[in-house]
């Protein structure tokens, strides 16, 4: 279980995750303990267990998360509760991400991302730019997540949210030493400020009576199910933590995965040029309706979601002793589904290693997929998520085109398994006219 206190987690954040549930799988088997910030653990790696403590025994495995990662985010915040408080909040978090909502952001979402790709390429005369692949999803999807937690309305408050945020997600895989000069003692100072910031803008927009629209206009105006000034700020900044950082790895590794793949990269091209010369025609924007004839793209999304494994496995502990597969998990342990050894596992995927959209044109078997978590806690923000990806997507590979600088293996961990150096890029403009590609973006971009 490694050294009292510390555990495994060095190991665990910086190891290669596959090699780590790997080796003691092989070890011990599809059950074992180890110790994680700080907590005991029991990881398991078979679909039939993971069901058993996500779906069909859940009441015995309450949510939960290490002590300094709830702190991080928030106790309050949605999925570290079960029960009538969950189940209540559930409804009003699922109502902001329903299609027919999310579906009325895609002009927001497409505009996010017609500012932002000229920014790539104009400098050294609009040609060879080399930008931070991790950096430039992390400003996309922070962006989109404003949008979806505090909607569109344009508060001077935003820039300094943004700021605290970046440095309380430093913190996040930190060791929890709270005391001057350790990188979770700032992201705990940030945490209490962004507190105050997020406090300060629920009082002004509850007293004005205009509650604004995304997630914290649903939870100000929920008046049969009134949620506290500090309970909206824990759901906040739990929301932006889940669409941002998250979706900003999958989109990372979606770059490196298609510049490796070049016949799979032309294949999606096609499919999304199909759609931009139908757009054209019709002089009208993306709209839900193209994103639903994405099908090679959407694969694509599903493929990197699997292989990437952003989401390693996800936290429960036993509420009562459970007696589970001849082994009995002591009350208060953490018990861990292991997501990445599921989806890696050539039980259920064949040559697991291999980056091949192809396999999801058959559904997987049950249990044996869940990037988005699976039972009561599946995420919520998924249909957001994927969805801000096919609109980058479009406009990306009909428009641009990418080169890997320098080495392109390797992974490192921000807090989430992504590409060595974050992948940095050299971005060019692609076919026989730049300029009229560069107009037609500048075109359709709003200021």
């Amino acid at each position: 279980m490694g050294w009292p206190y510390i555990g495994e987690t060095l190991k665990l954040y910086t190891e290669n995750p596959n090699s780590f549930f790997a080796n003691r799988q092989k070890r011990y088997g599809e059950i074992f303990k180890t110790h994680i910030l700080g907590c005991p653990c029991v990881m398991i790696s078979s679909p039939e267990a993971a069901k058993v403590v996500l779906v069909s025994k859940a009441h015995l495995f309450k949510p939960t998360y290490p002590p300094s990662k709830e702190k991080m985010i928030g106790p309050q915040a949605l999925f570290f509760h079960q029960g009538p408080y969950h189940s209540r909040l559930k409804k009003l978090v699922q109502s902001s991400f329903l299609p027919c909502v999310i579906r009325g952001s895609i002009s927001d979402i497409e505009q996010i991302v017609l500012r932002m790709l000229p920014t790539w390429i104009n400098n050294n005369n609009h040609t060879n730019s080399t930008i931070n692949t991790l950096q430039e999803m992390k400003r996309y999807t922070f962006d989109v997540a404003m949008i979806s937690a505090l909607g569109h309305k344009k508060d001077l408050a935003i820039d300094s949210i943004k700021h605290l945020y970046q440095c309380l997600e430093k913190g996040y895989n930190s060791m929890p030493l709270d005391f001057p000069g350790t990188t979770f003692h700032k992201a705990m100072k940030a945490r209490r400020y962004l507190n105050e910031r997020l406090t300060r803008l629920i009082k002004e927009r509850r007293e004005s009576g205009k509650h604004g629209g995304g997630l914290l206009g649903v939870l100000l105006g929920a008046k049969q199910n009134h949620i506290n000034d500090s309970q909206i700020a824990d759901n906040i900044i739990g929301v932006i933590f889940a669409a941002h950082d998250t979706t900003a790895s999958v989109l990372t590794w979606i770059f490196k995965y298609l510049h490796d793949n070049p016949d799979l990269l032309e294949d999606v091209k096609r499919e999304q040029e199909i759609i931009r010369v139908k757009i054209i025609e019709e002089n009208r924007s993306l709209t839900w309706d193209d994103t639903r004839q994405m099908p090679l793209t959407n694969r694509v999304i599903q493929e990197t979601l699997r292989r990437a494994s952003i989401l390693s496995f996800t936290f429960r502990e036993a509420v009562e002793d459970v007696e589970f597969q001849g082994y009995v998990i002591p009350k208060g342990w953490k018990v861990l589904p292991l997501f990445r050894s599921i989806h890696h596992s050539a039980d259920f995927f064949p040559q697991p290693e291999i980056f091949d959209p192809s396999r999801f044109e058959v559904a997987p078997r049950p249990n044996t997929y869940m990037p988005f978590g699976t039972g009561v806690h599946t995420c919520p923000g998924s249909e957001l998520a994927k969805l801000e990806m096919l609109v980058l997507l479009h406009h990306l590979v009909i428009t641009l085109k990418w080169e890997v600088v320098g080495n392109n293996d390797g992974v490192q961990y921000e807090p989430f398994p992504v590409p060595k150096r974050g992948l940095p890029i050299k971005v060019n403009y692609i076919g026989p006219d730049n300029n009229k590609r560069r107009n037609m973006i500048n075109h359709h971009a709003k200021p």
